[in-house]
């Protein structure tokens, strides 16, 4: 190797580097402001930027104005609610959807999987007129179930994911349970639904943190914000005509993470273990 190819790679070697460095600094960035604000007083926030550290890193009166103001406990119940009931009825619709579509030849099976297509190619913003007038007249504004029903949907991705799982399941499977007695829902349930468990957990992964961090569903049928807030509606009350508290909404943004937060760190194994299982099958 001459020394020019030898300066060469030793560029290129920096000039990789220092890219990861720059856009994991500006990735970070604005947590780190964020951070840095939600320690500052009214007064530091308004005389001070936003990279200027903080008098004290021991003042916590602005998590306990979020939490306490902003309602953030009734949010949190009412998210954890939502989630929870979200990610157990797409499981079980997603994957039943999934089985059918994969291990049923029946006329119209590509017309719905091809319906499923055209549907993620509609923005969702544009169907919202009609789906307002449906909530309407399904007496669903203002009401936590009615929200978690909208919610639920048909998650097409997750469904398309659960089938490319289902492709590299052998059939002998179901027919050997078949042979032994065993009914279609006793090869769904008790044979094939554990294996899905990584395409769930990418599926899970998805929908859960769209879920979570919703806002304008939530805001928009959700209109009753004293009763039923969510985590990402409940930071929407420092927010006025006379202008917005950051110290305190940054405050609530850094609760607001914490169970997230916490939850990957307990589960990181089974989280990267799925991702990866999910972006490998198919």
């Amino acid at each position: 190797m001459t020394t020019v190819e030898k300066i060469g790679k030793y560029v290129l070697t920096f000039l990789k580097y220092l890219s990861l460095v720059f856009f994991s600094f500006v990735a970070i960035l604005p947590i780190i402001s964020c951070v840095i604000t939600a320690f500052k007083t009214e007064d530091e926030y308004r005389t001070t930027n936003v990279m200027t550290l903080p008098q004290s890193w021991l003042n916590f009166d602005n998590y306990l104005q979020a939490f306490n103001k902003a309602n953030m406990a009734k949010g949190f119940l009412n998210s954890t609610i939502v989630l929870v009931c979200v990610l157990v009825i797409s499981v079980l619709v997603g994957t039943s959807l999934a089985y059918v579509l994969n291990r049923f030849s029946f006329p119209g099976n590509n017309l719905v999987r091809n319906l499923f297509l055209f549907a993620t190619l509609l923005p969702g913003i544009a169907m919202q007129i009609s789906v307002y007038e449906i909530m309407t007249k399904l007496h669903f504004i203002n009401s936590l179930w009615g929200y978690i029903i909208m919610m639920c949907g048909t998650d097409v991705i997750a469904i398309y994911i659960y089938i490319q799982f289902f492709e590299n399941i052998s059939v002998s499977l179901d027919e050997s349970a078949i042979i032994d007695g065993a009914s279609y829902f006793t090869i769904y349930y008790k044979i094939l639904l554990p294996l899905l468990r990584p395409a769930i957990v990418t599926a899970c992964i998805l929908k859960g943190v769209g879920t979570y961090n919703e806002y304008y569903c939530a805001n928009l049928y959700l209109q009753d914000k004293k009763t039923l807030p969510t985590v990402a509606t409940s930071l929407y009350t420092f927010v006025g005509p006379q202008g917005s508290k950051y110290n305190l909404i940054c405050a609530g943004v850094i609760i607001s993470l914490l169970p997230a937060l916490i939850v990957f760190i307990l589960f990181q194994k089974q989280i990267y273990s799925g991702m990866t299982a999910g972006s490998v099958k198919g």
